[in-house]
C-alpha cells in the first residue's frame, strides 16, 4: 500500500487550523456547520485508514488469508512493515472505538438522567427551584420537543426583557439541534486528536449563532448582549447539566457579547480578500484529498485482494 494511505492521518495537522483561521471571518451559521462538516469527515477519514491499515496487515497473516482464498504473498506488498502496521493500526482502531462508544454512552446517561429532572414539569420550560443560576437547552428525545432548563434563581437574576433573551438564545439551540454539532466534534476528537483543536472554535461559533437569534427575535442587539453578560455573569455549573448540551453561558462570553455589540459588517476587498479565498480553498483542498487519498487506498486494496484472488498456482 503506497503512501498515499497515510495522508488522511497526517492532513488533519494542516486542515484544522486553516479551518479555525477560515472559519473566524464566516458567520455563526456558516462557520458552524463547515466545522462539523470538517470533524465529521476528517475523523471519518482518519478512522477508515486506520481499518485499511489494520485489514492490510492482517491479510499478511496465512489463516486469515485463506479465508479470502487467497496467499499473502501474492498480494502486491513489498515491504515487511505490512504486519507491524497492521497490528498498531488494529490497536489503534481499536482504543479509539472503546474511547468514542465511552463518550456516547455517558452522554446518553446524562441525557437521560436530565430527561427524568425535567419530565416533571409540563411546557416549554422546565424550571427547577435552585439558588444556583443557571440555563440551557435539553434536547427532546424521541421525537419528543426539547425544552429550556433554567432555575428560579436564573430568572430572578434577569428582568423581563433579558429573560426573553435567554429564552430565545436557548430555543435557537433547540431549533438547530445544535446538541448534534457538540457530539459530532467530541466523538471525533476521540478518533483523531488533532480534532479536538475543532471544538472551541465550533462551541464558539454556535453560541455566536443562538446569540445572533436571540437578538433578532428580541430586536435589539444592546438588550441581546446585556442579557447574555449578565446571565453568565451570575451562571454556575448545575450537576445535572449534561456536557454536550448547549447554553447562553457557553464559550468566550466576552467575545460573544463584542460581537453583539459590533453590528457593522466588513466585506474583505483586495489583498487581504485574496488570502481568505485562498486559505479557503485550502480547506476545500484539504478535505478533498484527505477522502480520495482513503477511497484510492481501499480501492487498492480491493484490486490486489482480487489479483491474489485470480491466482491458483497456490493451492
Amino acid at each position: 500500500m503506497k503512501f498515499v494511505v497515510w495522508l488522511p492521518l497526517l492532513i488533519p495537522l494542516l486542515a484544522v487550523p486553516v479551518a479555525r483561521r477560515v472559519t473566524a471571518r464566516l458567520g455563526p451559521r456558516t462557520a458552524a456547520w463547515t466545522l462539523g462538516a470538517c470533524s465529521a469527515l476528517l475523523g471519518v477519514c482518519s478512522t477508515g485508514t486506520l481499518g485499511l491499515l489494520a485489514l492490510r496487515g492482517a491479510l499478511q497473516i496465512t489463516p486469515v488469508a485463506a479465508l479470502e482464498d487467497i496467499s499473502p504473498r501474492f498480494l502486491d506488498d513489498h515491504t515487511q512493515l505490512t504486519l507491524p502496521v497492521g497490528v498498531l493500526a488494529a490497536g489503534l482502531l481499536t482504543g479509539t472505538a472503546v474511547a468514542a462508544a465511552a463518550v456516547a454512552v455517558r452522554n446518553w446517561r446524562e441525557l437521560r438522567a436530565a430527561w427524568q429532572a425535567a419530565d416533571t414539569a409540563s411546557g416549554e420550560l422546565a424550571v427547577h427551584p435552585d439558588g444556583r443560576p443557571y440555563a440551557y437547552a435539553l434536547p427532546g428525545r424521541f421525537g419528543r420537543r426539547g425544552r429550556i432548563v433554567v432555575s428560579t434563581a436564573m430568572l430572578r437574576s434577569l428582568n423581563a426583557g433579558e429573560r426573553e433573551v435567554l429564552f430565545a438564545h436557548e430555543r435557537a439551540h433547540l431549533a438547530g439541534r445544535h446538541h448534534l454539532f457538540l457530539t459530532c466534534a467530541h466523538l471525533a476528537a476521540t478518533l483523531h486528536p488533532m480534532l479536538r483543536g475543532l471544538r472551541e472554535p465550533l462551541t464558539y461559533a454556535l453560541e455566536r449563532w443562538a446569540d445572533e437569534a436571540a437578538a433578532e427575535a428580541v430586536g435589539d442587539r444592546r438588550l441581546a448582549a446585556r442579557a447574555i453578560g449578565k446571565a453568565a455573569l451570575a451562571a454556575v455549573a448545575p450537576a445535572g447539566r449534561p456536557r454536550l448540551v448547549p447554553g447562553a453561558t457557553c464559550g468566550p462570553v466576552p467575545r460573544r457579547v463584542a460581537a453583539l455589540m459590533d453590528s457593522g459588517t466588513t466585506r474583505a476587498t483586495g489583498p487581504r480578500g485574496s488570502r481568505r479565498r485562498l486559505v479557503a480553498a485550502l480547506l476545500v483542498g484539504c478535505l478533498a484529498l484527505s477522502a480520495a487519498s482513503m477511497l484510492h487506498a481501499a480501492n487498492e486494496l480491493h484490486s490486489s485482494v482480487e489479483i491474489a484472488e485470480s491466482r491458483t498456482d497456490f493451492r
